[in-house]
């Protein structure tokens, strides 16, 4: 009744080819599990993947179980959440057709599709490893309220999940500290930072044209409007750094007023991920600010890009965040407070040639696609995915 009919399933509702870094992760990994197990994808994509895979010659000997997508990243937020919500029974009817041993599944989406894998996973006695890329519910009720009956429910539903699991992938001590603290799960708890995208060539070769780069989500948590002041007093005062803008969000507008103020500002909306990664590799610093609450709970995805593209890291965040210690302590550039004057301080120092960073891209390989999924295929090999039941 329960036999498998494969080792492997990898869920992630974003794919390639459409998601070029971590939907590439994903593939790149299937790729890697199916040279010595049975290997299936479940994913939303606006393709027929199996026919794409096939077409771009990808994929050998993989399943692709693939939703229709009728959403992207720019479309209305209810239209998105709409896609979720049939992502969902999707996952599970996939599971169920295809009885994989082990499932590897990530917050993409969150809460509701992990839950999902461990009632496949309960019902068909199978295992499965969680992959918190972000914890929810916990940041999307900074970014929007959520009722507290509901936020409660959704807490619950995940803290089974992780109990559950095999084991858990995150980003960061902190995170992990928290899935601890919240779970009470007593599993190994794995720390793999995200993957950059991959320039193709060494950033060293790159010649470093431009001063400061932000690249991004403009978002509720990225503290624009802060940074937009800072940085409009420090051109005031007569500062002359150059600052170049890349990305969407709420805060996209505020961004393209500081353009059309200021010579030294460029704004250059959303770009594709192989122009964005060549354009943060021409500058001297990157910017990554972020809300303090929410490194429990996340770690910005664009700081090991900023690696990869050897940038010095100026983050705007409190000094005890995991964050702050990431850059400080593996000298990958400094931090300072979300505090107007302090960040004009910092970049008047910056201009001045006052700080000093001396390797700022040091051991970035391990930030590559390749290497994050020689650590997640490490994880995954020693779970025993072959059994009696074949």
């Amino acid at each position: 009744m329960f036999k498998k009919k494969y080792d492997l399933a990898i869920i992630n509702r974003s794919f390639w080819p459409d998601n070029k870094i971590l939907g590439e992760a994903k593939l790149r990994l299937a790729e890697e599990m199916s040279r010595n197990y049975r290997v299936c994808v479940i994913a939303q994509s606006a393709l027929n993947l199996q026919q794409e895979a096939r077409d771009k010659n990808r994929g050998k000997g993989i399943r692709f179980f693939s939703s229709k997508s009728r959403s992207n990243s720019s479309s209305h937020l209810l239209l998105r959440i709409a896609d979720a919500f049939v992502f969902s029974p999707y996952v599970f009817l996939s599971l169920c057709r295809a009885r994989p041993k082990h499932v590897y599944v990530s917050t993409n989406p969150p809460v509701v599709v992990p839950f999902i894998a461990f009632l496949y996973c309960f019902i068909f006695r199978a295992e499965y490893t969680y992959h918190l890329q972000d914890i929810h519910p916990e940041i999307t009720n900074i970014i929007i309220p959520i009722n507290k009956l509901l936020f409660g429910l959704l807490r619950k539903i995940d803290n089974i999940a992780i109990r559950n699991a095999r084991e858990i992938i995150t980003l960061s001590e902190d995170m992990a500290h928290f899935i601890r603290l919240r779970s009470k799960a007593k599993i190994p708890i794995h720390l793999i930072t995200n993957p950059a995208f991959d320039l193709g060539e060494p950033a060293t070769n790159l010649e470093k044209k431009s001063d400061i780069v932000f690249c991004g989500n403009a978002g509720r948590l990225q503290l624009i409007p802060t940074l937009v002041e800072a940085i409009a007093k420090f051109l005031e005062q007569g500062g002359n750094l150059t600052f170049t803008f890349v990305g969407s969000g709420v805060n996209a507008d505020k961004l393209r007023e500081l353009a059309l103020k200021y010579e030294q500002v460029s704004y250059l909306g959303y770009l594709q991920p192989d122009k964005a990664s060549r354009i943060v590799a021409e500058h001297r610093w990157a910017l990554l600010p972020l809300k303090d609450e929410v490194t429990k709970y996340a770690f910005p995805s664009k700081s090991t890009s900023y690696l990869i593209a050897n940038c010095r890291i100026l983050g705007i965040c409190g000094p005890d965040t995991s964050l702050a210690r990431w850059i400080t302590e593996n000298g990958h550039g400094i931090s300072v407070a979300p505090e107007v004057d302090q960040i004009v301080t910092v970049l008047w120092q910056i201009q001045l040639d006052e700080v000093h960073v001396e390797n700022p891209n040091k051991e970035s390989e391990q930030y590559t696609i390749a290497q994050f999924v020689n650590r997640i295929v490490s994880i995954l090999k020693p779970t025993n995915l072959r059994g009696d039941d074949f």
